[in-house]
């Protein structure tokens, strides 16, 4: 069969990567067209991607304000590709401001539609549930709790783990040991907190200041910030000017692998820092008037992956309009070493890699679609 993918951000090429690596071992005889980057041009053909996420990717209303015009002409260019491609399915992974547009484009054209990542309803922008029950074939989920929730809604997803495992799992062995971390870059031999500031620039902006605040108060550990590489050297040096704290880019694994413990904005690394093993506080700073208007706009009670999993506050969340260093403080001091929550943490870690699933999930997925999509081309033919 035939596969067009889109995937606009560097999570999405991760997981679509596997994916077409999973739907290779399902239907030999898959062709592949997509949008991606590097991850997914090397597992399914750098002359198959049409369009590298670097070139799609506006984080904000601000910046998604400033380039609508870039932004229609990439969805012109997306729908003329798929239509000259012709594929038997179009798997949309997460992306969801571009993908439910292109999901609307696809059912009025009768091509089968499949999303794989379902956009997150549960928190914000539950407006997008009647377009994914009118538009989407065939949604598939990655969290255990999404499962009741969509049920809920009308909608039948198909849950077959979370396809993080895989990446975490396939980094685990390569991971070097908290001595080779130190040694190949020149730390000292205090415990190391790692420090998760976030991937965009207004999450660095909102939220390193505070870590650096924290990590006067540990003059006995030794503080390290990952660094992504899309955004410059000189933002984060901005706020690290004085400061004890060291800059690794590029190496957000290894950093938590030698790590004692870990301060970690809300996203995806909450959950990448708990299935590496890692306690962890998580923070976010946010506009005072959006702290007050979380419980009334946010239609979950936490918003760190891990709480959310398993269904109760594991990890803290301070969620906070100043930059109030105190709880922070005093949640950091609980989880390190000698820390009365760390052991509790720990298996609560245990219990949310039980509920997540074990590797495998990107291959169960890939297996499950193409099932799927033999069973209704069967159907058109009787």
């Amino acid at each position: 069969m035939k596969y067009y993918l889109i995937a606009g951000e560097p999570s999405g090429d991760l997981h679509g990567a596997n994916l077409i690596r999973g739907l290779k071992r399902a239907d030999p005889q898959a062709e592949f067209r997509f949008w991606g980057g590097d991850r997914m041009a090397a597992a399914g053909g750098a002359a198959n991607l049409s369009k590298h996420y670097r070139e799609t990717s506006f984080f904000g209303i601000v910046q998604v304000v400033k380039n609508l015009r870039t932004i229609r002409r990439q969805m012109r260019e997306c729908r003329s590709d798929v239509e000259a491609f012709a594929p038997d399915a179009l798997i949309l992974v997460d992306y969801p401001g571009f993908n439910m547009k292109m999901a609307r484009w696809a059912r009025e054209r009768g091509i089968r539609t499949l999303y794989y990542i379902a956009p997150k309803v549960w928190a914000w922008r539950e407006w997008r549930i009647k377009a994914i029950r009118r538009y989407v074939d065939r949604l598939y989920i990655i969290f255990p709790f999404e499962r009741e929730y969509f049920a809920s809604k009308g909608i039948a997803p198909v849950f077959e783990g979370n396809p993080l495992v895989d990446a975490i799992e396939a980094r685990r062995t390569t991971l070097p040991t908290a001595e080779e971390f130190r040694r190949r870059h020149s730390l000292d031999d205090r415990p190391i907190i790692a420090l998760l500031a976030g991937s965009r620039r207004g999450e660095i902006r909102d939220n390193l200041p505070l870590m650096v605040l924290l990590s006067q108060r540990f003059p006995d550990r030794q503080f390290v910030v990952t660094g992504v590489p899309w955004l410059d050297r000189a933002l984060y040096d901005r706020y690290l000017a004085g400061s004890d704290i060291r800059y690794v880019s590029n190496e957000t694994y290894e950093t938590l692998a030698a790590a004692e413990a870990a301060v970690v904005t809300s996203g995806t690394a909450t959950l990448e820092t708990a299935l590496l093993g890692i306690p962890e506080v998580v923070v976010y700073r946010t506009l005072w008037f959006q702290v007050k208007l979380q419980p009334y706009v946010l239609k979950v009670p936490w918003v760190s992956l891990v709480n959310l999993n398993l269904g109760r506050e594991a990890v803290a969340e301070i969620i906070q309009s100043d930059l109030s260093v105190e709880r922070a403080e005093r949640e950091l001091r609980a989880i390190v070493r000698g820390g009365e929550k760390r052991e509790r943490m720990l298996r609560d870690f245990d219990q949310l890699r039980t509920t997540i699933g074990g590797p495998g999930a990107s291959e169960r997925f890939a297996a499950e679609m193409y099932r799927f999509l033999c069973n209704e081309k069967l159907k058109m033919k009787k």
